[in-house]
């Protein structure tokens, strides 16, 4: 049976436990039994109260933390589901690679940073802080001013983590979303803006929010050919997106012109390299993004052919 692991991480007092008992008090653990392996102990504790259903477990040296142990804490206590509080000095790729058993599942990384620490943690342990950032499913800094959050927005986040969830945690405790809708996910500096497989759906919801971004820049990626019915002779190549679950799959295609792209079959792989205009189109409903392809020919299936957010 699959094991469901959510993973807990930064440095100390960047408020893990905190969000920990939250949630634990929201009900997190309120109908199934979960184990809470803690590797790290700070000056908060978990609350007693809302321990009901959960097995605190403690590792306390990284070199104890191993797939032997964590197997026979499911033998003992059977758990439905995971939470990790995670050493913010222990390297995560470990974890990954050689720590977890097959059959637990990692579901959901969540970074937490307290904001005045990130400038030294990023200078003196890059490599340690930009893991836990760019591993990140939910990042969350706290305890941020004005000027830390201006701070923080300058660094522009969103290049080193596509896909995550940003906050910014305010003294009082209200939080803000990170991006304030001026931020682009991709170097619009590039000669030609490379779109990875994984990353399509993050570059296409923003295209189709800010199109005018995009307007003039070459962009180069792989797609799924697509011929429309609805509109004979467009050409509407783009890549199949799990929206939110993996009943909800759908296709996300661009209107493209351009010589070649009829000699493609439906479903056909092709690497294109086009100029993004922004074009009054009836499958737009008005204004829209449109790839002139400059190039493009045949290419594999890529590794992960159906897009994720």
């Amino acid at each position: 049976m699959d094991i469901p692991v959510y993973l807990v991480s930064g440095f100390l007092d960047a408020g893990k436990t905190n969000f920990i008992n939250g949630i634990l008090e929201d009900g997190f653990a309120r109908e199934e039994r979960t184990l809470l392996i803690c590797c790290e102990e700070g000056e908060e504790e978990y609350n007693p109260k809302a321990l009901d259903h959960v097995t605190v477990v403690t590792v306390e040296d990284e070199e104890d933390l191993k797939c032997s142990l964590l197997k026979a804490w499911e033998k003992e206590h059977k758990p439905r589901q995971v939470l990790i509080e995670y050493n913010g000095m222990w390297q995560m790729e470990r974890l990954y690679r050689e720590v977890l058993p097959a059959n637990w599942v990692l579901y959901q990384i969540m970074t937490f940073v307290k904001a005045d620490t990130f400038e030294v943690y990023a200078k003196n342990m890059g490599q340690l802080m930009m893991e836990k950032i760019t591993n990140a499913d939910l990042l969350v800094f706290n305890r941020c001013t004005p000027e830390l959050r201006d701070s923080l927005r300058r660094r522009n986040l969103r290049m080193v983590n596509r896909r995550a969830e940003i906050y910014l945690e305010n003294e009082d405790g209200s939080s803000e979303d990170y991006l304030t809708g001026d931020e682009c996910p991709f170097d619009l500096t590039q000669d030609v803006i490379e779109i990875p497989d994984e990353d399509f759906g993050v570059w296409y919801v923003d295209v189709m929010d800010h199109p005018e971004r995009y307007a003039g820049k070459l962009v180069h990626m792989k797609l799924l050919m697509c011929h429309s019915k609805k509109y004979p002779g467009i050409h509407c190549p783009g890549r199949f997106a799990m929206v939110c679950c993996e009943n909800d799959i759908q296709f996300l295609g661009l209107i493209a012109k351009g010589v070649g792209l009829k000699d493609y079959e439906n479903r056909d792989w092709i690497e294109v390299t086009a100029r993004m205009a922004v074009e009054k189109h009836a499958a737009y409903q008005g204004k829209g993004p449109v790839m002139h392809v400059l190039s493009l020919g045949p290419c594999e299936k890529p590794a992960q052919d159906v897009v994720t957010f």
